[in-house]
């Protein structure tokens, strides 16, 4: 029986365009090196328009993680092997980038922490361990999870995504290929069709970038939806360093029209609270004022200076 089931996987694995040779390529090992870069960067060029077909799906996606981080869910991303490490790519630097609380966009991959830096492929088959990861984050109907795999059939993530989806947590699946295991345990899908790539079946490439372009704009435009940033000015960043500092400044500067001096002062005003000065210096308010303003938004920037311009 076994034979027979993993026959039949080899069979469906190999009908999947990412995993179909790419004729371009066919004999790259005789190519230049100049002729590989110029040859991976030419398919790579495709990636912008296959992600572009399915923009609809991905501002589907950046309503509902919106919704759901502003009445107090997360975002969890679920993933193996290549798929999994752009998962905690996105997911740690959104607590900088944002100042969000670290619990609110997570990840789990297949083999935990360790197979970020090893590869772990054995634990991408593991149906029961896909399922107690994602149960022990106890996701709710307040959660949105989003499952990613280039292929659509990797038993720990499809095992994961459906015990999400049976917990009552809105589902999103992240693939390459249609009609897939996965697509069918979600929700609903974002397909970005890359097709095959220069090292065939190789996912890092083509399908990685595809995927890294999505999560980018589902968490970036998530945030921006909540108020986050202002302008194209990522005004929630938390000034931990002289670097981050430096940058915050400029942002006050830029957003406000004040002078590096005066904004340098209410960032030092606010507590190194971007946000916070921000609202001070465009509402010509007070820390504590700024504060209350945010925190009736629900951090909501642009809403807070209105708020406070008229309390």
């Amino acid at each position: 029986m076994l034979r027979m089931k993993t026959r039949k996987t080899d069979s469906n694995l190999r009908r999947l365009r990412t995993e179909q040779p790419n004729q371009a390529a066919a004999d790259l090992d005789r190519k230049s090196s100049l002729e590989i870069a110029r040859l991976i960067n030419t398919e790579d060029a495709t990636v912008a328009a296959a992600v572009a077909r399915v923009l609809p799906q991905i501002a589907r996606a950046i309503d509902l993680v919106a919704a759901a981080l502003r009445r107090g869910g997360r975002l969890i991303y679920i993933g193996a092997g290549t798929s999994g490490r752009i998962a905690a790519l996105d997911a740690v630097e959104c607590p900088p980038t944002f100042d969000v609380d670290p619990r609110s966009v997570q990840f789990i991959i297949a083999g935990g922490a360790k197979a970020l830096a090893s590869a772990s492929e054995i634990s991408e088959d593991d149906v029961k361990q896909g399922r107690d990861d994602v149960a022990q984050r106890k996701p709710t109907r307040h959660d949105v999870v989003l499952g990613i795999a280039s292929s659509g059939r990797t038993p720990f993530t499809v095992a994961a995504l459906a015990e999400a989806r049976r917990r009552g947590a809105h589902t999103i699946a992240l693939t390459c290929n249609p009609d897939s295991p996965l697509e069918r345990a979600a929700h609903f899908a974002i397909v970005t069709r890359v097709g095959p790539e220069v090292l065939a079946g190789s996912s890092r490439m083509k399908a990685g970038t595809a995927h890294k372009m999505v999560l980018n704009m589902i968490s970036t435009g998530a945030m921006t939806r909540l108020g986050y940033v202002y302008g194209n000015l990522m005004v929630n960043v938390a000034p931990k360093n002289e670097k981050l500092i430096q940058r915050a400044i400029a942002i006050l500067e830029r957003a406000t029209g004040a002078g590096r001096e005066s904004s340098r002062a209410a960032l030092e005003a606010s507590g190194n609270r971007t946000p916070v000065a921000l609202v001070m210096l465009a509402a010509g308010v007070t820390r504590s004022q700024a504060v209350a303003a945010l925190k009736k938004t629900k951090g909501h920037v642009r809403q807070a200076i209105a708020q406070a311009k008229t309390a």
